[in-house]
Parts: C-alpha cells; sequence; structure tokens
C-alpha cells in the first residue's frame, strides 16, 4: 500500500467522545505544520435529517429491524472506500459536509457563496483540495470492513487502507451519559428520545461499531472511577454529562510499532504498563497519552510520505 498519502481515522460510537479526540489529533497536525484534508463521518450517511425520520417510520412500520445511522444500510460505505482508495492513490477524491445546526447551515451557505442549504441536510460533493499532506477521517465508520459475507455489491473494507486507526471506546454507560448529555444540550432532541435511539441501535452497535475495535491501531478505553450504574440517572436536569476526567482511568490499548509505552508511561504521573501493549493513566491525563502515542507514529507516516515522495 503507498504511504504516499497517509489516512488516519478517529472511530468511535455516537457519545464516545471522538470530537475530543479528533481536536487532540488536529492540533498534532498544526504542530507538525500539515495540510490536512478533513472527512467528517456524517456526510457518508446515506440520507439528509428529513428523510432518515421517514426511513425510519418506514422500517418501523414494516415491522423489521429500525433503520439506524450505525448501519451500512443508512451510509454510504462503498462511496467511503472508494474515497479512501482513490486518496491513497493519488490524494484526489471528494468530499461534502453534513449541516448539523443553523450555525453550520450559515457558515456553509456564506462559503458557498450565497447558497441556501438548511440543518439536516448535505453540501454538494466538492474535490478534496490539492497539496494535502493526509487525509483525516472522523466519525462512526473509520475502520468499517464487510467483505467476509453478504452480496458483492454489499461488501466494503474501509479499514484496508488506514494506516493510523484510533478507536475511542469508554465503558457503554459513560457513553450512554454523554451522549444524553450531548443530544439534549446541542442538538433537538429530548431525552427519551435519546433513549429510545440508544435501545434501537444496540443490533447495529454490536454487529457494525464494535468489530472496528480490533482492526484500530489504538483504542482509548475510558472507564469510572465512580458510579455510573444508571446512566439514565442523566434524565435530572442537574445530571452531569459523565464523570469528571479525574473520576475516570484510560486504558490505551496499541497495537503499533512505533510506540514505546515504556517510555511514555514515565512522563505520564501514575501511569502504568498493566502489560506489554497496555498502558493505564488517570483520565485527567488523557490528552498527554493521546499526544505522547499519536506524535511520533504521525511524523513517521510524514517522514516515510516525504522519502517516497522525494521531498
Amino acid at each position: 500500500m503507498s504511504v504516499e498519502h497517509p489516512i488516519v481515522t478517529v472511530t468511535g460510537s455516537s457519545g464516545a467522545g471522538t470530537s475530543f479526540v479528533k481536536r487532540a489529533v488536529e492540533k498534532i497536525f498544526d504542530r507538525e505544520n500539515l495540510n490536512v484534508a478533513i472527512v467528517e463521518g456524517d456526510s457518508y450517511h446515506k440520507f439528509g435529517r428529513a428523510e432518515m425520520k421517514e426511513k425510519v417510520a418506514e422500517s418501523k412500520a414494516n415491522g423489521g429491524p429500525v433503520l439506524t445511522h450505525f448501519s451500512e444500510h443508512a451510509n454510504l460505505f462503498n462511496e467511503l472506500e472508494a474515497l479512501f482508495k482513490e486518496y491513497k492513490e493519488s490524494a484526489t477524491g471528494k468530499r461534502r459536509y453534513y449541516i448539523h445546526s443553523d450555525e453550520e447551515a450559515v457558515e456553509h451557505n456564506a462559503r458557498l457563496g450565497g447558497t441556501n442549504f438548511k440543518s439536516g441536510e448535505f453540501t454538494p460533493w466538492e474535490p478534496i483540495p490539492e497539496g494535502t499532506d493526509v487525509l483525516f477521517y472522523e466519525g462512526l465508520h473509520g475502520m468499517v470492513k464487510r467483505k467476509d459475507h453478504g452480496p458483492e455489491e454489499g461488501m466494503h473494507d474501509v479499514a484496508q487502507y488506514v494506516d493510523l486507526g484510533i478507536g475511542v471506546a469508554p465503558s457503554i454507560n459513560i457513553e450512554w451519559m454523554q451522549k444524553i448529555f450531548r443530544d439534549t444540550a446541542e442538538r433537538p432532541y429530548s431525552v427519551q428520545q435519546v433513549r429510545d435511539v440508544i435501545l434501537e441501535r444496540m443490533p447495529d452497535y454490536i454487529e457494525t461499531i464494535v468489530p472496528q475495535f480490533h482492526r484500530t491501531h489504538i483504542n482509548f478505553h475510558r472507564v469510572p472511577l465512580i458510579d455510573t450504574s444508571d446512566p439514565f440517572s442523566t434524565m435530572s436536569p442537574d445530571a452531569p454529562m459523565g464523570p469528571a476526567p479525574e473520576d475516570s482511568l484510560i486504558i490505551c490499548h496499541v497495537r503499533h510499532q512505533d510506540i514505546d509505552l515504556e517510555a511514555i508511561k514515565d512522563q505520564i504521573p501514575g501511569a502504568f504498563l498493566q502489560n506489554d501493549e497496555t498502558l493505564v493513566c488517570n483520565g485527567k491525563y488523557m490528552i498527554d497519552a493521546m499526544d505522547l502515542m499519536m506524535t511520533p507514529i504521525i511524523q513517521n507516516l510524514i517522514a516515510k510520505k516525504r522519502a517516497a515522495m522525494g521531498a
């Protein structure tokens, strides 16, 4: 596989904290002065907000499995694979954006020259700018793969093109607490609606989201040090979004030869190695752990890229 055009992905379920990890990776890119092609996972949903509601209602009326955003049937996996393939070959491809809010609609309409796209819609497909150093994907399906079963037209293998796959998989109770807090605070959903979505998504969560975490190169698994046994206690108006960083541990599982866990352990207060592939640290040092682990990998990817291109 070509080393000239690296791809980095951050993958996790809704509410897992992928946006937090995304910002940490972007800081590394900025520090290394890299030109990054950013791809948002939501942009590869198959349906906009209104059409998705209709499709979900249809699936419920038909008595079959409920269509969810985790499902291959609600996403453009083949198109995502095609983008990764094209980028690996030539640093080209097309991307678009899903508009989450009215504020994002204003931003994109201004960028596109006075269009009138609304929250819940997609922008048009646009070519990735020339001269990017790395493609960076953040979303639900950055390491998805389905080559071993299913009809030929449904097969896809996004993971094969990824040079650094980062998994964000907190304890599921923390994940649910964070999702309820986010979707009720930042998006137009009630607590009951979020709870219903969690229930409806569970089959696709098991079938599509979870298997990606044995393909990632690093997994960050946040576990609580306080009682989170009832995540739906976030239904109360004054409930927190989850444990504070210092009230959790980060289990960092590494499957990458460029990471020296022994050296990293000595740079993080209180960190310890559970085994040769697993470092554990307090949650307040998560940013430090991510930076120490991911920086040398990204530096090595760029060094290989430049050597291959004769730069």
